[in-house]
């Protein structure tokens, strides 16, 4: 197979590209090319942060400013609005312009090398209550107010505890 019939493959692989990759081509992209994320730095009246626990094989267990990776042809606005959505169950006004652009290369091939935009995000909408964490340890995907950042902040995003 030459590498024509390859990209012919993947291709073919792909149904739609702005809906997302299927995971294994996503993995591949990802040894290949850096990402481009947005993250969404979302206080309150009181300068407390609002983040959500993760859990994955890249990453680990931590607190992590809600965000996401920025899909084909997807706007970073509209990656903002999914991830909020997604997230949080709620809608949010942003910044026009990112707060922050960071580079993050990590030691691994797969996922390690990320173009992160950092956008000051207001709620418009509350956070779904039920995703509310409320125990110690929170399950994945949960979100909990942080009055500082805290000692289990995700390394990568490390970056961001000057705006806590």
């Amino acid at each position: 197979m030459d590498v024509r019939d390859a990209i012919e493959q993947l291709t073919a692989a792909i149904a739609d590209p702005q809906r997302g990759l299927p995971h294994e081509v996503f993995l591949f992209v990802s040894r290949i090319t850096p990402l481009v994320n947005v993250d969404l730095l979302i206080q309150d009246g009181s300068g407390n942060t609002l983040l959500t626990w993760r859990n994955d094989e890249f990453y680990g267990p931590g607190w992590h400013l809600p965000g996401g990776i920025i899909r084909y042809k997807e706007t970073a606005a509209d990656r903002i609005r999914a991830c909020a959505r997604d997230e949080l169950g709620a809608e949010v006004d942003f910044e026009p312009a990112p707060l922050l652009l960071s580079e993050t290369i990590r030691d691994e091939d797969t996922r390690g090398h990320f173009i992160s935009l950092l956008f000051r995000c207001r709620l418009t909408s509350p956070p779904d209550a039920a995703l509310r964490a409320t125990q110690d340890r929170p399950s994945s995907g949960q979100w909990r107010w942080h009055e500082q950042c805290p000692r289990d902040l995700l390394e990568e995003q490390r970056t961001y505890a000057r705006f806590f």
